[in-house]
């Protein structure tokens, strides 16, 4: 069934840290990943940070400090999180996950890259 949505990882356990401001999923291939909060919520693949095209994409600033207040499972495929600044629109594929795990350090400084060449801060 899951294969029908395209999901070619499937977490094991997913823990929320909330005075650590991270999201540790392990998947089933036997990989572990903390994820911090801002990178979460920076990249969240909702329309309004992802906006409709590449083009579309916003640069998120001042959300050095975003923790995550829950998380919701959504179908067999995903989560949904609730961010403290009230953001919960994104839906988090296990495939996102996963991405985001192996590319953390790349998707990271692409993020501090943006925010340099808009004049905007991780602060807020």
């Amino acid at each position: 069934m899951s294969e029908s949505y395209g999901t070619s990882h499937h977490p094991t356990e997913i823990r929320v840290k909330r005075e650590e401001k991270v999201l540790e999923i392990d998947f089933d291939d036997g990989k572990s990943f903390r994820l911090p909060a801002e990178l979460l919520r920076v990249e969240s693949p909702s329309a309004e940070v992802q906006g409709h095209s590449p083009a579309d994409k916003k640069v998120v600033a001042g959300r050095r400090h975003v923790g995550i207040m829950g998380v919701e499972p959504v179908g067999n495929y995903a989560i949904s999180i609730k961010f403290d600044d009230l953001h919960d629109s994104g839906i988090y594929s296990w495939d996102t996950l996963y991405e985001f795990g192996e590319r953390q350090d790349e998707i990271w400084q692409a993020y501090l890259t943006a925010l340099e060449a808009k004049g905007l801060s991780r602060d807020p």
